[in-house]
């Protein structure tokens, strides 16, 4: 269901073409096409900037630093603290 809505302007050949891709598709209307294809660049967009892919290599040198870490800190755990109160993740 629809909470929200949201007002464009576009090119009419953009438009043209956005209202045939959703033909093609079998949408019901171009609104369904247009918030489908934003929700699902929205995730991608959200996921490559969440997210971390490193080599192998690179994780196990991560692991060992941690595993010779010594315990945090006061700045570490304040800044800690501080993300919690905050909900920063």
């Amino acid at each position: 269901m629809a909470t929200a809505r949201l007002d464009i302007r576009l090119d009419e050949e953009i438009k043209a073409k956005a209202e045939k891709a959703s033909a093609l598709l079998g949408l019901k209307s171009l609104t369904e096409y247009v918030v489908r294809l934003m929700d699902e660049d929205a995730t991608h967009v959200i996921e490559a900037h969440e997210s971390m892919v490193v080599k192998d290599s690179v994780f196990d040198e991560f692991i060992a630093a941690c595993d010779q870490a010594k315990a945090p800190n006061r700045a570490l755990l304040e800044a800690a603290q501080f993300t919690d109160e905050r909900g920063i993740k």
